[in-house]
């Protein structure tokens, strides 16, 4: 019965409308900001991957440009990478790949923009932390309270679900299936861990995901480059069969195109959360001289996790072939399947530590988000009660139904977006005046570094 009602829930507010606001917000954007994500990513991730001016430490904000990132990262990171993405194969076909970046490259530009925003219209707290995302730029932009607080209320409820119940629920599922850990006692060890972390606050979670998500991001990738490496000849075909699926799937023998971009756009979005608004409630926190320059940091979060991660994940299963044999409820363990076929005693159990990293780093990361949604409505003061449901709810979401904890995830994701993009479009003016007015600092810094050169 419960089932059902979240079914018919489900199939409304992740229908026609919402797909089409998803990424119509993204091209939207895309073509507003002159197709930043193409012209600004070298730069971007040269930001990333450098380190920040020493000038920055004077800068408002509570983490590093990285440490933002990567607690973004942390949240996005997490099992929509790897059961998520087998979750769309085996619901929309392999076509659902296509659509996944579609919605990533475009999501991109949304990302850019949420990230703008959020540092733009940022305040502090009566701790003297930063608070920022959606529904600062809501009120503060809009003047829509009502609004903000709607967002707010979805996005705390949604931490309970995208970054929580199904986070520990997979961990869960996967130790049970290849080392038959009970699932309660896997709750019980991933509540501890989350509860120990959450007393650090925000600077204990940015020091802690600057050197976790790194290290659990290459340990997973490195499994599945040496797939790839070793059966490179395979890859072309692989793309053929994507690409096929995606447009003429009947000739694949896949199922209808609109089920391959739902799902695809779904679950791309649980993967890289652009458009979904809590990406930029990390950004906020970042030190940063110009929201211009931590947007574009925010930016590479989807394409790193979206068009790297992702399409790792997706060519390994589709070369595998297995997703032609498993019903639509092997999702919790096609990528391990499929990385073991490859690579025999070894592959599965990269998958495993894979989801267990990405897993608890996606609790953590999201655990921030949901800190923040709940003390913006009932007060920074009360966030102490969401800490204490937030960790017990870890537990709880260990021992549930697979396909009802993510139903319900996506449920969230698409009321937690909804008021964020409606946000996004009409303040798409200030978005590109705050970046003009980047793009002129930067004409200025090339300026003085060719001054400096020559």
């Amino acid at each position: 019965m419960i089932q059902q009602i979240v079914d018919t829930i489900n199939g409304i507010v992740w229908g026609p409308i919402t797909l089409f606001l998803i990424v119509g917000t993204g091209v939207f954007l895309t073509f507003r900001l002159g197709f930043i994500q193409v012209r600004s990513l070298p730069y971007a991730l040269k930001l990333v991957f450098t380190k920040s001016k020493k000038g920055d430490k004077k800068e408002k904000g509570d983490i590093t440009h990285f440490q933002s990132l990567m607690t973004a990262m942390a949240a996005t990171l997490g099992i929509g990478n790897m059961t998520g993405v087998a979750s769309a194969i085996l619901l929309g076909g392999v076509g659902a790949l296509v659509w996944m970046w579609v919605a990533a490259f475009f999501g991109m530009a949304t990302k850019y923009s949420e990230a703008i925003l959020a540092v733009k219209y940022r305040t502090v707290n009566h701790k003297g932390e930063i608070s920022g995302g959606p529904m600062y730029y809501i009120e503060k932009g809009l003047g829509w309270k009502w609004l903000a607080v709607l967002f707010a209320l979805f996005g705390f409820l949604a931490s309970f679900g995208i970054g929580n119940m199904t986070q520990s629920n997979t961990v869960a599922g996967s130790l049970q299936a290849t080392f038959n850990i009970n699932p309660w006692i896997t709750g019980f060890v991933l509540m501890v861990l989350t509860a120990l972390v959450l007393l650090g606050g925000i600077r204990g979670i940015g020091m802690i995901n600057a050197v976790f998500v790194p290290f659990m991001a290459l340990f997973y990738l490195s499994g599945g480059f040496i797939i790839i490496l070793l059966n490179i000849t395979e890859v072309p075909a692989a793309f053929a069969v994507i690409f096929e699926a995606a447009f003429n799937p009947q000739a694949a023998g896949a199922g209808a195109i609109g089920i391959a971009i739902r799902y695809g756009i779904a679950r791309g979005v649980f993967s890289n959360e652009a458009g979904l608004g809590s990406a930029p409630i990390a950004a906020a926190a970042a030190k940063t001289d110009y929201p211009g320059r931590q947007a574009l940091v925010s930016m590479t979060g989807t394409f790193l996790d979206t068009m790297i991660v992702c399409t790792i994940t997706g060519l390994v299963i589709v070369m595998s072939g297995l997703h032609l044999q498993l019903g639509a409820d092997a999702a919790p363990v096609l990528t391990g399947d499929a990385f073991e076929s490859f690579l025999p005693g070894f592959g599965n159990y990269i998958v495993v530590f894979g989801i267990i990293f990405f897993a608890y780093s996606t609790i953590i990361g999201w655990s921030y988000y949901g800190e923040k949604c709940f003390g913006y409505i009932f007060g920074d003061r009360n966030t102490i009660y969401y800490k204490i449901v937030f960790c017990i709810v870890v537990m709880i979401g260990a021992g549930q139904t697979v396909q009802l904890v993510w139903d319900i995830a996506d449920i969230f994701n698409a009321l937690m977006a909804i008021p964020n993009l409606i946000a996004l479009c009409l303040l798409s003016g200030v978005i590109v005046s705050e970046t003009n007015r980047f793009r002129e600092v930067r004409k200025r810094e090339k300026a003085e570094a060719k001054k400096l050169a020559g």
